[in-house]
């Protein structure tokens, strides 16, 4: 679960690499899925990026699992 850090006030994560809780940098990416075709364009989905601030791991989890 994330929590606030009041020392820097960003975002504290579990980290795999890390395997502690450490500051993380998150964001939203809409994301193409579908690289050809006239549709391409409707087959951006939105993910969850986040950056380790210690080690740098980055990883990203699709947001809409419809």
């Amino acid at each position: 679960m994330a929590t606030t850090d009041g020392v820097s006030n960003g975002m504290t994560e579990p980290c795999d690499v890390c395997e502690t809780d450490t500051l993380h940098e998150v964001s939203i990416q809409l994301i193409t899925e579908s690289g050809s075709g006239d549709n391409a364009q409707y087959s951006r989905e939105p993910y969850r990026v986040r950056e380790c601030a210690r080690c740098g791991n980055r990883d990203s989890k699709r947001m809409n699992n419809a």
